[in-house]
């Protein structure tokens, strides 16, 4: 393989990796503000101890996630020095805020809300895990806003020329705001909390099983539930949002996300299907149609297909852009059937009846996880060949000097030392979750008569 594959590669796997943790945090930011808001508003130390237990597994992820975030930053000096000189000073804004306003509120307000139970009022310590929460979501507003300016550049103009070009921030507000940082930040923020809010769900899940923690469990479990099943919702809307967003900025990625081809024809939706891109056919369950219905209200208006670019300004591998995109579709469906179904139980007064529901919850953290990288997969792969979109070509922004053997060897020593964090990110968690909260108490025979699966 050449230099940019595996340049390609090497950062895809790198950025995947960390990933895993900034939703989580993000997520589960939100809940620890209903839990310990619920424990202020109501004094049961219930909520007390269940917030204690979940801000040390946020810790835990949160320094993970530190860690592997680390990696990256070197990269783009590393394997792609032409990109980093390119979009230096708009991605150097950014990163920058991220540190001013969001990491140093999040970090520094991490140790008091670990370690200042007792030590400040619960108003305080309240307070520092709103700030905390905020400052995992403002992390994710400036990583999101130097993404989406790749997408849809504005707020610049160019410097230099040939080798020596690059972007410079002309209007710091349009570069922020530019066409689709709103509704991909939007997406993102929801898909967080969906990682963040069914990690609680899984865990909680697990101890009604297993009959242990039951009344904490059941109300930690319905707290989780509902910020799940609103932000399920939400993201119907984001995702349909930002794919207007797309088809008007990015057409090409519109496409390639059905498979699209012909402009003269109106678009269908697929349910399931295979894009043969020799034949430029696509296989599969489809409504026709529907891809021109979500874009222009009606069934039969075209939409511009990929044919209508050149061959060198489009996806290579339209078919891995059609797979990514339709399973986080399909992905973000079924959360949305699950949630919304156990919230018709919990109106049933039958929420924690049944076995099977809770077995399928147990396992569902790796859900959203999925949904998320395959929505950044389809995002990323859909915006080639241009790391800059329509100025700055990937190929392009490799480093000169850079060998693929040099990439190779680095990329085998990552996914070592990733995979050794990873393990040890498991093994820590779980060793968490076995212990659980207080293993030498006793169920409370009220909560045993309010568990169906106990009786």
């Amino acid at each position: 393989m050449d230099v940019e594959i595996l340049s390609r590669i090497q950062f895809a796997f790198t950025v995947s990796f960390h990933y895993i943790y900034p939703p989580l945090s993000i997520g589960l930011g939100v809940i620890l503000v209903a839990m310990e808001g619920a424990y202020l508003k109501t004094g049961d130390k219930i909520y007390e101890k269940m917030t204690r237990f979940w801000i040390k597994i946020f810790a835990l992820i949160f320094g993970i996630g530190v860690a592997t975030g680390i990696v990256m930053e070197f990269e783009f000096g590393t394997n792609w020095a032409t990109y980093s000189r390119y979009v230096g000073d708009i991605f150097g804004s950014a990163l920058a805020a991220e540190g001013i306003f969001a990491f140093a509120l999040e970090s520094g307000f991490l140790g008091l809300l670990i370690f200042g139970w007792n030590k400040v009022s619960p108003k305080v310590h309240f307070f520092a895990t709103i700030m905390v929460a905020l400052g995992s979501m403002f992390s994710a507003i400036w990583i999101v806003v130097a993404n989406s300016w790749q997408q849809t550049p504005a707020g610049y103009h160019i410097v230099g020329e040939g080798m020596k070009a690059r972007a410079e921030i002309t209007d710091f507000w349009a570069m922020v705001f530019n066409p689709s940082s709103v509704d991909r930040l939007s997406h993102v923020i929801i898909g967080a909390f969906l990682a963040g809010s069914f990690l609680v769900l899984s865990v909680h899940a697990y101890y009604l099983l297993k009959n242990r923690h039951v009344e904490l469990s059941q109300k930690a479990f319905k707290i989780a539930l509902v910020v799940a099943s609103i932000s399920g919702l939400l993201q119907l809307f984001t995702g349909h949002h930002s794919a207007n967003g797309v088809a008007i900025n990015q057409p090409a990625k519109l496409a390639a996300f059905e498979g699209h081809y012909d402009s003269l024809k109106a678009a269908d939706m697929y349910l399931v299907g295979y894009v043969n891109q020799k034949e430029q056919t696509v296989t599969g369950v489809k409504i026709s149609g529907g891809l021109s219905f979500l874009i222009h209200n009606n069934f039969t208006t075209p939409v511009k297909g990929l044919n209508a670019f050149a061959e060198n300004n489009r996806p290579k591998q339209v078919n891995a852009v059609f797979q990514t995109y339709h399973l986080m579709v399909a992905i973000g469906v079924t959360l949305i059937g699950l949630t919304l179904f156990a919230m018709f139980l919990w109106w049933r007064g039958k929420l924690f009846s049944y076995k099977w529901l809770l077995t399928i919850f147990s396992f569902s953290v790796v859900l959203p996880q999925l949904a998320n990288q395959l929505g950044w997969f389809s995002a990323e792969m859909g915006r080639q060949p241009w790391v800059v979109y329509g100025l700055l070509r990937t190929s392009d922004a490799l480093s000169k000097s850079v060998k693929a053997n040099q990439v190779m060897f680095s990329l085998f020593l990552f996914t070592f030392i990733y995979a050794t964090l990873f393990a040890l990110f498991i093994y820590l968690l779980n060793k968490k979750i076995q212990h659980g909260f207080e293993e030498h108490e006793a169920i409370p025979e009220h909560s045993k008569r309010n568990n169906p699966l106990l009786n």
